[in-house]
This record gives structure tokens, sequence and C-alpha cells, in this order.
């Protein structure tokens, strides 16, 4: 059995975890590993009973030396972000305690809130014309770029 998840189980059915918030890697000495903190509440708020506040605070850091650390302005907004408690993409995600028993009772932010950079794609196409119209101008560039040489007798004038 999977002590752990029984007991995230108990404290999500009993509607007593109020937030988690992933903390940057490499803040503490004993550890590289991100931190996490559990805020728990026997006394919520209507708006928040049923609702835990998933904040993935991953990109919420300085680097320094030896260990990073979370400057205060970033702890403000970390802590700003936990009282509003609403969806902010990229920083904050809302679920119900119904959520996640649907995923197992996993309350890891990184679970629900990517931070990473999305990626783009454009159509081929698209990409295609772009590379015609670049070589269009790579001609144009070489025509007179090879006129200034000829004026400056690095080359002969073509026959």
């Amino acid at each position: 059995q999977d002590r752990e998840k029984i007991i995230r189980k108990w404290f999500v059915d009993n509607d007593l975890i109020d937030g988690v918030i992933l903390l940057p890697d490499n803040l503490f000495y004993n550890t590289t590993a991100a931190g996490i903190i559990i805020l728990f509440n026997k006394a919520k708020s209507a708006k928040r009973k049923g609702k835990i506040v998933l904040i993935n605070a991953g990109r919420e850091f300085k680097k320094g030396r030896p260990k990073n650390y979370i400057p205060d302005e970033n702890i403000r907004k970390i802590a700003n972000a936990f009282i509003k408690g609403e969806n902010v993409e990229r920083f904050v995600r809302v679920i119900t305690n119904e959520e996640a028993a649907e995923n197992d009772y996993n309350l890891s932010p990184s679970r629900y809130v990517d931070i990473s950079e999305k990626i783009v794609y454009r159509p081929i196409p698209e990409i295609l014309k772009e590379l015609n119209e670049l070589e269009v101008q790579a001609k144009e560039i070489d025509v007179d770029l090879e006129k200034i040489f000829q004026q400056m007798g690095f080359i002969g004038e073509k026959e």
C-alpha cells in the first residue's frame, strides 16, 4: 500500500488542505531538490471549501552562491497569490477535492501548473514562403555586393 497516498487522501477527504506551494530547486543546504509547503486549515472560508490552491513557484528565485534564494518581492507574489486563491496561468491552479481524488490524490503543483516555455509551431507553408522571400533578398544582396567589390577593384567586370 502507498501510505503517503492514504495520508493525502485522508487530508483531502476531510478538506484540511488549503494549499500546496512547490518551491524552487536548490534552496536548502541538505538537498538540491525542490521543497514543498503544505498549508493546512481546519476553518476554511466558504469560498475555499472543497478547494486546494496549488502554486508552482519553481521560477520565483534568484541564483545565489552556494544556494538559490527567493527575493522578498517574489515571496510577496507567492503569498498574495495564495491569499487571492485564483488561477494564474503558469503559476497558480485551484483544484477541487474531487479533482485531486480523480488524480489519485496527487497534490504536486507541477502536475497541474506547467511553467515550461510554450513552443510555438509555425505552419510549413508559411516557413517555405518566408524562405523563398529570404532567398530573393539574398540574391539581391549578392548582386549589390558584387557591384561594390567591382567598384573597389577586388573583382573584374563580368563579360
